[in-house]
């Protein structure tokens, strides 16, 4: 496996090379899973499948480098996020008649302390705005830049500088509610 450069990677990817290819969805897979996680997708592993569906059908079409690279993967990700909110927006509700375990074994402690801590990382990203929101899930969990986060959210540099910065604050605030501090 040549090359560990992400310039490198992608170029290898988008002439077919299966370990380049490989190595893409292993290095965004989990980025792309949170993010849509916490932007509140209904079945997470759904929408991040059909993403690399279509990051991988267009991976030859795709021009730039690999910040751009990956901004494009969230831009594709919000975008299926999208599909998938209007797809259940237009659906009967659906109600499980029966209560059941959806897996077997795992350790009950650890999976009620992760659910936890989901449910403390919801309550918070709620009290922000839906853009305040996005602007934070592409900075930290997409790692993407100020210039990249704006392109994904169709926005001005300055405009993500100044959601950013609230969201902060409000995230800062409400942490010193919960007794949290720096």
């Amino acid at each position: 496996m040549p090359g560990t450069d992400p310039d490198d990677v992608l170029a290898a990817a988008r002439s077919g090379e299966a370990w380049a290819v490989a190595r893409l969805y292993e290095d965004l897979k989990g980025p792309v899973v949170t993010f849509v996680r916490l932007r509140g997708a209904r079945d997470p592993d759904d929408v991040t499948s059909e993403t690399f569906l279509q990051v991988f059908r267009d991976l030859a079409r795709f021009e730039g480098d690999a910040a751009a690279f990956r901004a494009w993967v969230f831009t594709i990700a919000k975008r299926r996020l999208i599909d998938e909110h209007r797809r259940f927006s237009r659906r009967v509700r659906e109600v499980r008649m029966t209560a059941g375990v959806d897996a077997a074994g795992g350790d009950a402690a650890d999976e009620a302390m992760a659910e936890l801590g989901n449910d403390r990382v919801h309550e918070l990203l709620a009290g922000l705005t839906v853009d305040q929101r996005e602007a934070v899930l592409l900075r930290i969990v997409a790692d993407l830049s100020l210039h990249d986060t704006a392109q994904v959210m169709g926005r001005s540099v300055g405009a993500v500088k100044v959601l950013q910065h609230r969201a902060l604050a409000a995230l800062r605030a409400a942490l010193l509610v919960l007794g949290v501090t720096p």
